[in-house]
């Protein structure tokens, strides 16, 4: 994966380099300044050689931060977090129809707080939930006209 992660700024670089070579073999105007055709992809070009260098550089001091993130994303907290909200989400898919917008994002709201949150933020996640919902099926429903089920 850090190959991925320097490999797309070192691919930009060869490319910048390769579009200001060929910047400078560009044919010379006949009228007006004779280098005129070749000033903008000659900008160009060394614009984008300068932006993938700091690119790079910036990919090289998070490439450690990166490491890190990675063996927390393969804590058991975060794949229960994951695998949770990817069977809360597919209940909801499945209710979607039946109940309608409001009930079913209601509850996969409320129930999704309530695991991140926990039960003594109830009042939060109670308020987040039906604000969010009811705020989304008016936005929709009410001003934009779009039917909802």
């Amino acid at each position: 994966m850090k190959w991925i992660k320097i490999g797309m700024p070192v691919l930009m670089i060869l490319i910048s380099l390769t579009f200001l070579i060929g910047s400078f073999a560009i044919p010379k105007a006949t009228l007006g300044n004779p280098n005129g055709p070749s000033y903008f992809p000659i900008g160009l070009s060394v614009l984008m050689l300068v932006l993938s260098i700091v690119y790079l550089f910036n990919e090289l001091k998070t490439l450690k931060a990166f490491h890190e993130g990675i063996k927390d994303l393969m804590d058991k907290k975060t794949l229960r977090l994951i695998g949770f909200t990817i069977i809360l989400g597919v209940i909801y898919a499945n209710i979607f129809e039946r109940v309608g917008f409001f009930v079913s994002t209601l509850l996969f709201l409320g129930v999704l707080l309530f695991y991140l949150n926990g039960m003594k933020k109830w009042l939060i996640n109670i308020v987040v939930s039906i604000s969010f919902s009811f705020i989304t099926w008016y936005g929709f429903s009410q001003l934009l006209g779009v039917s909802l089920p």
